[in-house]
């Protein structure tokens, strides 16, 4: 996706692509109602932007824009006062304003969602000299309200806010805010749906990224779920529903984010499709593509981190009160044995290995050293700690400023960040 950057207005812009651009002055004599007719202006500059290559650096980078000799040095040497250059990236945007001789009158490069490197040409005679500066890209932070339903055309939380023009990045907050109450990979049903209230990152009119999520509602399988964003004193932000009970579970619904399919279930007797024979299915197969991100349902102890022979690259991980969880056939693991990992935190990516005939994860749940249900084990679970009564006056402010929110279709401005 091309990007878009505010440079100084000057007498004359020419774009590789586009036609030229005449900027009158307040102080010209000339009405613009007068102006009915094109006016031909001589080029003398190009406006060039691209994308730093994989495996180059920003002098090759000129020498591609034919930006030599000690136009190119100067201008290198000074980027260079201003930030590290072997930390440019590969894939980041940049963008020359050059004229046709070949002189540069600004440079800018994207460092990072909110920060650009530039140079500024001090003076058009001369021996060439910059003014280098490293700027705050300019946003705009809103807060919004986001509706989505589940149904037949989008069966999955990501599916339904891409329709609602979201990045699948708020898919993955929400998921995360309701991880304890809805397995996204098979609780969603076709008439289920939501509300969120999130804050909204905005740079030169383009949707940047989200903040956190304020509160949210989602209606599953005609069961109303209401999530608050609340900081205790001295403690950290956290999740809970409209009495201040905690959405925290010592378990996750899932190790996967969501997924609309589980492929196989939890049996005592199940005929293994490459085996061919029938033999206990200890666990739970989700449908997922290679790659896709497996973590940890609760914090605990890496107890191996290998290959086994029908599992292929196995992590188990053991946990408080009697737990451990399996996590069979990645593609990689990312753990080490015997570390300590937290919840949410990543085990491996999903894979084929071992024996398997597809992509997917096979996730084993034991309790006091024998296998369980995980789905209807994590269904039982017990909430976390509720907000405390001595804060729950805070609390219930919070929450009716936040669910009034919720509920009104209008958009809040909430900050402009320059």
């Amino acid at each position: 996706m091309r990007k878009r950057f505010l440079i100084p207005a000057i007498a004359l812009l020419v774009g590789a692509a586009s036609s030229p651009l005449w900027l009158v002055s307040a102080a010209d004599s000339v009405s613009m109602a007068r102006l009915n007719a094109d006016v031909s202006l001589e080029r003398d500059a190009d406006y060039l932007t691209g994308y730093v290559p994989t495996r180059t650096t920003i002098g090759s980078v000129f020498d591609h824009h034919m930006i030599e000799g000690p136009e190119k040095t100067v201008l290198v040497a000074s980027l260079g006062d201003a930030f590290d250059l072997r930390r440019i990236r590969a894939g980041q945007p940049y963008l020359i304003d050059r004229m046709l001789d070949g002189r540069v009158r600004r440079f800018e490069y994207e460092i990072d969602a909110d920060r650009r490197l530039t140079a500024t040409r001090g003076s058009l005679d001369g021996t060439p000299r910059f003014h280098t500066a490293i700027e705050r890209i300019p946003k705009e932070t809103t807060v919004v309200t986001v509706e989505g339903a589940i149904d037949r055309e989008t069966n999955s939380l990501s599916a339904a806010l891409n329709k609602a023009g979201e990045r699948i990045d708020l898919a993955l907050g929400l998921a995360d805010v309701f991880s304890g109450e809805i397995d996204f990979n098979s609780d969603l049903q076709p008439g289920d749906h939501f509300k969120v209230l999130v804050e909204r990152h905005s740079r030169e009119g383009k949707l940047a990224g989200y903040g956190p999520i304020l509160a949210a509602e989602f209606v599953n399988e005609g069961r109303e779920m209401r999530a608050i964003r609340f900081t205790p004193e001295g403690g950290s932000p956290a999740y809970y529903d409209d009495q201040g009970r905690s959405l925290k579970r010592f378990f996750l619904k899932s190790p996967l984010k969501f997924e609309p399919r589980v492929t196989s279930t939890f049996s005592a007797s199940r005929k293994h499709p490459l085996l061919g024979y029938a033999r206990a299915h200890n666990g739970v197969d989700y449908h997922a593509g290679t790659g896709a991100p497996v973590v940890s349902v609760a914090p605990g102890v890496v107890t191996l981190a290998a290959w086994t022979s029908g599992g292929g690259r196995t992590v188990k991980v053991r946990h408080p009160n009697g737990y451990e969880t399996e996590y069979l056939h990645l593609s990689a693991i990312a753990v080490k044995q015997g570390s300590r990992i937290g919840q949410g935190e990543l085990v491996g990516k999903v894979g084929q290995t071992g024996l398997a005939t597809g992509p997917h994860l096979h996730y084993g749940l034991k309790k006091n050293g024998s296998y369980v249900n995980p789905i209807l084990e994590h269904r039982n679970m017990p909430p976390g700690d509720p907000v405390s009564a001595s804060l729950m006056n805070v609390f219930s402010s919070e929450r009716d400023r936040y669910l009034s929110l919720l509920f009104t279709p209008s958009i809040v401005r909430a900050a402009n960040n320059n």
